[in-house]
């Protein structure tokens, strides 16, 4: 496998990547993310076998199945791993990333013909052609156990984050309350897909605490308006709030008008679910 280290972590940021930078928030320094201008579009997918890990070494691809593959596949131009338990040192963590070359169709009983006998061997899948291994200035760990399929993100976060969380390139007012809570001591766990008697749902953000955990949705009008959506947005919060879940939603004018006021509600919130609970990352 033929490693080095990214030029541009090496010789500092990138154009696109000086709104990754230190600032100051109160007493104490905080990392954030201002995005200034464009980013270079890259996504996390996980590997949860040695055997996928070696062909994505030695053969330099990595495939995704095409009826879960992420919107904007195509723009995609680096691909970065994110480790199982599987990977000792390197578990639960983001190391590497390598550039995404080229992209084609194909049945997984052509990408896997010594697994004739698996039950998707006939499923079709992105085979992602890929450039050298590049190993990331430094580790990018999960805080806690959640269920990863793929993060859309872009290289200069992954140059500069300090956790999973600080990857997601989703909405501007899920971005901004993100990072004001990060800011204020109060870290959620972002995109957090739980289960609930059944059903799934994706959480904008979670905390968890040591009496309840707290959904904190970004309610952008894009999104949450009209009538229909209204309606499911009440049936999804009765029954996460039947599962025991507390529920927080902020407008995206009271996000962007005043983020700090958000916060706050979130702080209250946690000290009164008895705070954070320690993060488990055993699964």
């Amino acid at each position: 496998m033929s490693v080095k280290l990214s030029e541009k972590a090496a010789n500092g940021l990138s154009p696109a990547a000086t709104c990754l930078q230190c600032g100051v928030s109160g007493r104490k320094p905080v990392w954030r993310v201002r995005v200034f201008g464009p980013e270079t579009p890259a996504l996390v997918g996980i590997v949860t076998r040695r055997k996928d890990w070696e062909l994505v070494r030695s053969e330099h691809w990595y495939r995704i199945p095409a009826r879960t593959a992420p919107e904007g596949l195509d723009s995609i131009r680096y691909l970065a791993f994110y480790q199982t338990r599987l990977f000792g040192n390197e578990k639960w963590a983001i190391s590497w990333y390598a550039p995404v070359l080229g992209m084609n169709r194909a049945m997984r009983r052509e990408l896997l013909p010594d697994e004739l006998d698996h039950p998707r061997a006939g499923a079709e899948y992105y085979k992602l052609a890929l450039g050298e291994l590049t190993r990331l200035p430094h580790p990018i760990p999960s805080r806690r156990w959640r269920r990863i399929v793929f993060i859309p993100t872009s290289l200069e976060r992954l140059l500069r984050a300090q956790e999973i969380n600080d990857l997601f390139k989703v909405s501007p007012i899920e971005e901004k309350l993100y990072f004001t809570l990060k800011d204020a001591g109060l870290p959620p766990e972002r995109q957090f897909f739980v289960r609930e008697e059944g059903a799934g749902y994706m959480l904008d953000m979670a905390c968890f605490c040591r009496d309840g955990g707290l959904d904190i949705e970004c309610d952008g009008e894009a999104y949450h308006s009209g009538r229909d959506k209204a309606e499911a947005d009440r049936e999804r919060d009765n029954a996460l709030t039947t599962a025991g879940w507390r529920i927080l939603r902020f407008s995206g004018r009271s996000i962007l008008r005043d983020p700090d006021r958000c916060a706050e509600s979130v702080r209250r919130t946690v000290q009164r679910l008895g705070g954070f609970r320690t993060a488990n990352r055993r699964r």
